[in-house]
């Protein structure tokens, strides 16, 4: 049986899970008053975390990205390919999705080898 590590635990959730050589995040959000504002901090806040589970955006599995409005897929496609590693482009999919509040524009999920 192998461990599982358990990153940033709430009494809900975890912020990530590392189990089998593979971490996986909850939807990461951020505070902002624009879907690039938004993505920017998602995408900060997803380097924290890999980079706590000793990992990085170069061994990223799968991300899955939630839009508020999928009108805005070109404005948060813009910071995405400033962010992404080119080398190493994970699958990824993009829907639109009634998010947990109206202030949040952009939810980000992935899923990355350790």
């Amino acid at each position: 049986m192998s461990d599982i590590r358990r990153i940033g635990p709430g009494p809900r959730m975890s912020e990530a899970v590392v189990h089998n050589g593979v971490v996986h995040l909850a939807g990461q959000i951020a505070k902002g008053a624009t879907v690039t504002e938004q993505t920017q901090g998602v995408l900060a806040e997803i380097d924290r975390i890999l980079a706590e589970a000793g990992t990085s955006k170069a061994r990223i599995l799968t991300t899955q990205i939630w839009l508020a409005d999928i009108a805005t897929f070109g404005e948060m496609n813009a910071v995405w390919d400033q962010w992404v590693d080119r080398e190493n482009p994970p699958a990824r999919w993009t829907g639109e999705a009634k998010l947990a509040t109206p202030e949040y524009l952009v939810e980000i999920i992935v899923t990355a080898a350790v």
